[in-house]
């Protein structure tokens, strides 16, 4: 097993003054393993906000202090979390298609988007396997939104969320694999020791692009998200076909676990 699983990077910050405060505060070293992914993993989820940083390339202390994230800036943090509290882990990098975006990117810039939307999620090492967690992307009040207005849907691939069973998501830390975003994949770019090693060769928000999105896209989607949060769910044009997989994505990555 490498060592790096359970280093202190650039960007798993664990060591950072509030990273350590808030184990501390939490006293959460006093846990089992289980224990101890279940409230790192549910502080994440929960007490991070689902929503958009200014990159993706952001160390886990960053996104503390912004108190929001998505599915790497979270994973980020989560990782350095766990690592901090003894757990290996590791990353894994894929695309997503945008079409699992489409309600939260405003329909005015959404053709502007990539095709294909860097995602991840985290690997944890537990009970001699690799387990995948992913399910801490959305917090509980948004998800609980998106039940309420689509409460015959079991299919759902947009609005930050892609998965095929809706009502009942395998979102919960019960010592098995989780997930929220699984049906939006496209592409798998690999596993690597952590974010650092796979934002050194894949990066997208860049150039004039990224600053448009940096300086005013994010926060009109963060303005959207906040709105879910509170019941009010953007309409998407196109009915109900919009809200499933676009066909590159769908199926791509089935995992049973």
């Amino acid at each position: 097993m490498s060592n790096n699983y359970l280093s202190s990077t650039s960007l798993v910050d664990y060591n950072a003054p509030s990273i350590q405060l808030l184990i501390k505060e939490r006293d959460w070293q006093r846990l089992s393993d289980k224990e101890k992914i279940g409230v790192a993993y549910n502080f994440v989820r929960d007490e991070i906000l689902f929503g958009y940083n200014s990159d993706d390339a952001l160390s886990a202390s960053k996104v503390l202090a912004d108190g929001y994230g998505q599915c790497n800036t979270k994973g980020t943090l989560l990782m350095a979390l766990l690592r901090g509290l003894g757990i290996q882990c590791r990353f894994h990098g894929f695309t997503i298609d945008k079409s699992l975006q489409r309600g939260v990117v405003p329909e005015l810039v959404y053709p502007l988007a990539p095709e294909n939307i860097i995602h991840s999620w985290i690997e944890i090492f537990y009970k001699k396997e690799w387990l995948n967690l992913e399910g801490f992307i959305l917090d509980s009040a948004v998800l609980s939104a998106l039940q309420k207005h689509f409460p015959e849907r079991t299919s759902l691939c947009a609005y930050g969320t892609g998965t095929n069973c809706l009502q009942s998501p395998d979102i919960e830390w019960n010592g098995t694999s989780t997930y929220i975003q699984k049906t939006g994949i496209n592409k798998d770019l690999g596993i690597f020791d952590g974010p650092d090693e796979f934002y050194r060769d894949h990066r997208q928000l860049t150039g004039l692009r990224g600053a448009f999105y940096r300086y005013v896209v994010r926060h009109w989607m963060n303005h959207r998200v906040a709105k879910m949060r509170d019941g009010h769910i953007p309409k998407i044009p196109g009915g109900e076909h919009s809200l499933v997989p676009a066909p590159s994505a769908q199926h791509f990555y089935d995992i049973s676990s």
